[in-house]
């Protein structure tokens, strides 16, 4: 009697034991897998994370453009965002560019922080070359 006495309490204690290590794996997966979009990419998906500084790197095309910011049709098509940029936004190509240079149609990459409405405030407009194979939008 005593036998299966301490055979059942192991078979216990691997069991605990199991359930534990399982759970623990499953709330690792849930925290790793937390950054990720619904598609399994982080790209565009870094929108002011909690700890976060809120800056981000969006990839688009602009749709239109009105006196100081530009609306961005968004990579795979996950929307739109609003661009809001200032004399101080750094604005790049090839050659040094400038706001005349973000036409309608133009292939832009964003660095900048998201406001409260879901806007973004640019710090950096890097107009991608023309020509260049464009991404699936």
């Amino acid at each position: 009697m005593k036998k299966i006495q301490v055979i059942t309490l192991i078979i216990i204690i691997i069991i605990i034991i199991a359930g534990g290590s399982f759970y623990g794996g499953m709330m690792y997966g849930k925290n790793k897998n937390s950054n990720l979009g619904p598609n399994g990419s982080n790209f565009q998906t870094r929108i002011n994370r909690p700890g976060d500084n809120g800056s981000n790197f969006i990839l688009g095309e602009i749709l239109s453009k009105e006196g100081d910011n530009i609306i961005l049709k968004l990579l795979n098509n996950a929307g739109s965002k609003i661009i809001f940029y200032s004399e101080s936004t750094q604005i790049n190509k090839q050659a040094i560019g400038n706001a005349e240079d973000l036409g309608v149609g133009t292939l832009v990459s964003v660095t900048g922080t998201t406001n409260s409405d879901g806007s973004i405030t640019a710090q950096s407009i890097q107009i991608r070359p023309a020509g260049e194979n464009k991404p699936k939008l």
